[in-house]
């Protein structure tokens, strides 16, 4: 963890603030991982190592937090207060938008005049600060869709919900509901398949049980 991003978000008033972040001490800097963010070893030099006590601590004490792609941040600290995974509730409220990727995320709603972020303050991309403030107008949009808080942090505890089956020659792209029975029971079965996606194909095969299919 080499950087931290924050930017608030007041519900009632409908108003993104404007993000801050800070940088943190790491022992290594992979160039893979320095051509996404570009951040050098040598500015993190000096800055103590990532401490989730701090970063909790610079919040305004908020009712929640929100991530796109919570389930990443997991990896690094456990939430102390509900979290809201704004990738997995994309995926349900908008199913059919292009790609559900913070950066094309902010780039179809904006399109369609349901937010208007700071083009200023998303830059540079990829980096903490900016990314949060995307993730905030992601964040109002899916309020401003009629989604409530306790609904997005249901979702957040499950696995995402995918809108079409992502893997087979044959049934790749394609809505759940048009997917053989056979290639789901596979997908159930297969020792090495993504828990995601197993989960998908049995909530399938649930559907159809329930409907009598």
């Amino acid at each position: 963890m080499c950087e931290v991003g924050l930017c608030d978000l007041f519900l009632e008033e409908k108003e993104v603030e404007n993000p801050f972040s800070y940088l943190c001490g790491v022992k290594a800097m992979p160039p893979e991982v320095r051509a996404v963010h570009h951040i050098s070893l040598a500015e993190c030099d000096g800055h103590p190592a990532f401490d989730p006590d701090i970063m909790f601590g610079r919040m305004n004490k908020p009712d929640a937090i929100a991530a796109h792609n919570a389930d990443f941040e997991n990896k690094f600290f456990s939430w102390p207060i509900p979290a809201i995974c704004t990738y997995k509730a994309a995926l349900r409220v908008w199913p059919h938008a292009p790609s559900h990727s913070n950066g094309a995320l902010r780039y179809w709603l904006e399109d369609q005049g349901l937010i208007a972020p700071d083009h200023a303050l998303t830059q540079p991309a990829h980096r903490a600060g900016p990314d949060a403030y995307v993730t905030a107008h992601i964040l109002l949009a899916l309020f401003n869709t009629g989604a409530t808080g306790r609904e997005m942090i249901a979702w957040t505890k499950e696995p995402r919900l995918l809108p079409t089956c992502p893997i087979g020659a044959e049934w790749r792209g394609k809505p759940w509901h048009a997917v053989d029975g056979g290639f789901l029971r596979w997908m159930t079965g297969n020792a090495t398949m993504e828990s995601d996606l197993k989960w998908n194909a049995q909530r399938e095969l649930d559907r159809r049980a329930a409907e009598g299919n």
